[in-house]
């Protein structure tokens, strides 16, 4: 079912992911930190996206007045697809350091 509002039965938002335009909404990053070349560096990126969602939700859990529910949605989004994308740039690293032996 399609609502005219951009989200679907769920409620969850069809706008896709882009690193580039919604971190630096979210967490305080560095240009080269949004980068992420490496796959170190995508984990770390990764480490501080998963501390921020904990973060987050414990002001949720803690009914603290900051906690804010789209953030909490975002930077759920965020992690979820940074997650994926981490596991695909390792199993392409993967593959290609067995491809070699």
């Amino acid at each position: 079912m399609r609502t005219g509002s951009g989200t679907d039965e769920n409620g969850a938002s069809r706008r896709s992911y882009r690193r580039a335009r919604d971190l630096p909404r979210l967490l305080p990053l560095w240009p080269h930190e949004i980068a992420a070349e490496s796959l170190a560096e995508h984990a770390r990126l990764l480490a501080r996206v998963r501390r921020a969602l904990r973060v987050e939700r414990q002001r949720g859990i803690g009914g603290h007045w900051t906690y804010d529910l789209a953030r909490h949605a975002q930077l759920l989004h965020a992690y979820r697809a940074e997650a994926a994308d981490y596991l695909r740039r390792a199993k392409a690293t993967q593959r290609r350091g067995s491809m070699g032996d």
